[in-house]
């Protein structure tokens, strides 16, 4: 049973946003301007919908317990296919409207043999046996040997005439679409077995109203309701996440003016008042609290917080009364007082995940990382916040308003896109704070830190048209070398603008998938096998710069959350996102040259002020030859970058699965020297493509370019 609050439901589980929970909530209430919903629809003549689905459910649990009696008749060692099918799952199609469901031939697609079961019109629907795993290869003589979900996925993504597709085992219902353009999992799972022995009638509500034969009836597949839907969940979703950045800007304001107005923060007004903290700064531990609660929004909501194995009433402990989702359901209903119980509550989850140990009480686990350190709000874990101003915080991150009406934001399905997007926004912002009012807010700026910090974001058209053409080589590459699960591993890609992450995860993610096909064998991975792969490539392939360094925090708050796994600490990632300026490359006779004055001229929309000072700083520096750190790239010995290159290597092959091998790797790369990198790398030590946001990517990366191994590894010369 899940225990997140955001999963309203008990048995179904959304993966992607192909059909989101939002979308199934509407579903279930038959929401007015959710098209599709009516008895017409589902042609029903002189019948409610409430009736049909009612008799169907009467009718079902009578064969989910005749056919649970049948395969405890069986041996152990039978799939029970003819009992899962005969008994329980054509039963189900037929309470569905598909009739008796036909049994298909094999088909050939590309010379590879498809050996779907079944199929309804152009909708294939697979069903193998309970005893048969979805996300597991068979080993069966003769028989198909990748996963039941992968067959699916793969021959939908193959088959022009099949759009969508349902794959069974009689424990759980899967729909599937064509995915062949995303390389992240996405389906619609129905867990029967806690359905119908439970008596969860609600959740069978929902997949009688979505997998209902006449949801996949049109004369093309794009006419499918299903399909109808699917686009305008993601529409919907879109324009929420897209409102996101105004809920991210409110959050912070209301922190903000709630720390420095609570009457017991004399000690941080002082500082404020005194200049001791900059309001710069108190804006960034600002927005450390909202990537904090963020992160916690994605991982309650994809419930990836809490290993499974920790008992049922300790996870329901914490989600009914320590959880952001529970402060998100008492934002809804409340304005709060000044009262600062919510906030400590709030604290205490954060120090926990901070804390070597977690929090074995509640199953929560260390994270680590500066993120949830005392260090990243070091002036603020002290304080005291009144719960008026962390609801309404809450409730400007949990809700978007769309037509008048209220949505909240699909955490589950958030991605580093809109992250980027809502840090775009922040970027043209600036502090503005009152102590003697109280009062803090965001105003935009003319000489933005966006501008000054050439923080733009790259569009997902772009990013993949950049890695079709410079990733996909590369991994081919790999994938034709005898040990291509090493070779894999082995490639390193980085982005020298790293920003939020959005191109680092999407390449993170297509090396991942071939990474599990390797791993699995199958085309078309399992969502475990992915899970795995994604969080190993984050950990040994995925590098980035940026000079922000917010940006550069945010970089991996999103790679955290695509590679978080439950029960195990945040991957140590400092020595692969750094701060730095990729646009410093050059050779060394132009770095001997010193910079030119003309590269400080003001343009349109730049602080002329802060122009005119650099520029005048430049000129100081290259009369006065302090070029040093440029010079000395290229003078030290071949031997320290080897011992430093082998000291790096040996960090990222270290495991990573604990607390203690993640301290033990931060230990040991803090111990290495912070300005060792200052010679030519040997070729030979790494196999790395390199691609910028202006589409230039070079495959002999590492044949031509001075790199500084520790502080990144990554800058190339262009």
């Amino acid at each position: 049973m899940r225990t997140s609050r955001r999963n309203t439901f008990e048995a179904i589980n959304t993966e992607g946003a192909l059909l989101p929970a939002s979308l199934l909530l509407a579903l279930a209430e038959r929401k007015a301007g959710l098209q599709g919903v009516s008895e017409e629809s589902y042609h029903l003549s002189g019948i409610k919908l409430t009736e049909a689905i009612g008799q169907s459910w009467n009718r079902l649990i009578g064969s989910f317990r005749a056919y649970r009696t049948a395969v405890s008749k069986l041996p152990e060692s039978d799939p029970a296919t003819s009992a899962t099918r005969e008994k329980w799952l054509l039963p189900l199609f037929e309470e569905l409207r598909y009739g008796r469901l036909p049994t298909v031939k094999a088909e050939e697609i590309g010379g590879k043999q498809y050996s779907i079961s079944h199929r309804w019109s152009n909708v294939p629907i697979h069903l193998v046996g309970c005893r048969v795993d979805l996300d597991r290869r068979s080993r069966a003589t003769g028989a198909w040997r990748g996963s039941p979900h992968g067959l699916m996925q793969e021959y939908l993504n193959r088959n022009e005439d099949s759009l969508w597709g349902f794959v069974s085992n009689g424990l759980k219902l899967r729909i599937l679409r064509d995915n062949i353009t995303l390389t992240r999992q996405a389906y619609v799972e129905f867990d029967l077995e806690a359905i119908f022995a439970g008596e969860v009638y609600s959740d069978f509500a929902i997949l009688w109203l979505l997998c209902h034969q006449s949801r996949v009836e049109a004369e093309r597949p794009e006419q499918f309701w299903l399909e109808k839907w699917s686009r305008e969940a993601q529409k919907t979703g879109t324009r929420a996440l897209e409102k996101l950045r105004l809920g991210v800007e409110d959050a912070i304001n209301s922190l903000g003016s709630g720390f420095i107005s609570h009457q017991k923060n004399n000690e941080l007004r002082a500082k404020l008042h005194e200049g001791k903290l900059d309001k710069q700064e108190y804006y960034r531990q600002l927005l450390r609290i909202v990537y904090r609660l963020i992160f916690l929004f994605v991982a309650e909501d994809r419930d990836l917080l809490i290993p499974k194995s920790v008992p049922l009433k300790m996870r329901r402990r914490y989600y009914d009364y320590y959880s952001v989702s529970h402060i998100r359901t008492l934002a809804e209903k409340r304005a709060g007082s000044q009262h600062a119980d919510l906030w400590k509550v709030l604290y205490l989850v954060f120090s926990k995940l901070g804390a070597r140990e977690g929090c074995p009480h509640l199953g929560v686990p260390p994270l680590g990382s500066f993120l949830w350190s005392d260090a990243a709000i070091s002036d603020l874990y002290n304080c005291e916040l009144a719960n008026s101003n962390l609801l309404r915080a809450i409730y400007s991150l949990s809700f978007t308003a769309e037509g008048g009406v209220r949505m909240p934001v699909d955490y589950r399905n958030l991605g580093a896109e809109e992250l980027g997007s809502v840090y775009e926004a922040l970027l043209e912002m600036h502090p503005q704070l009152d102590l003697s009012s109280g009062s803090f807010s965001l105003a935009t700026a003319a000489g933005n830190e966006r501008k000054t910090t050439g923080s733009y974001y790259t569009p997902t058209c772009l990013v993949n048209c950049l890695l079709d053409s410079a990733l996909e080589p590369v991994i081919a590459e790999a994938m034709k070398k005898p040990d291509p699960e090493k070779a894999i591993l082995e490639l390193k890609v980085c982005d020298p603008a790293c920003g939020s992450g959005h191109f680092s995860i999407n390449a993170a993610h297509r090396i991942a998938k071939r990474l599990a096909s390797v791993r699995t064998g199958d085309e078309e991975p399992s969502p475990e096998a992915l899970k795995k792969a994604v969080r190993d490539v984050i950990s040994h392939c995925i590098y980035g710069v940026d000079l922000n360094p917010m940006a550069v925090e945010l970089c991996k708050i999103s790679l955290w959350m695509e590679a978080l796994e439950p029960g195990k600490p945040l991957s140590f990632l400092d020595h692969h996102i750094r701060v730095g300026n990729s646009l410093l490359g050059t050779t060394p006779e132009l770095i001997s040259a010193g910079l030119p004055d003309d590269a400080f001229t003001a343009i349109e929309g730049d602080d002329k002020k802060i122009c005119a000072a650099l520029k005048k700083r430049n000129k100081h520096e290259r009369e006065k030859k302090l070029q040093d750190m440029f010079h000395m790239m290229i003078a030290e010995p071949k031997a320290e970058y080897n011992s430093i290159t082998a000291k790096t290597r040996g960090i990222d092959e270290a495991p990573d699965d604990t607390i203690d091998q993640i301290q033990r790797k931060a230990e040991q790369f803090h111990r290495l020297p912070s300005r060792p990198g200052r010679c030519r790398p040997d070729p030979s030590q790494t196999r790395t493509c390199a691609i910028d946001a202006s589409g230039s990517s070079g495959g002999d990366f590492a044949k031509r370019s001075p790199v500084c191994p520790i502080e990144s590894r990554l800058l190339y010369i262009k």
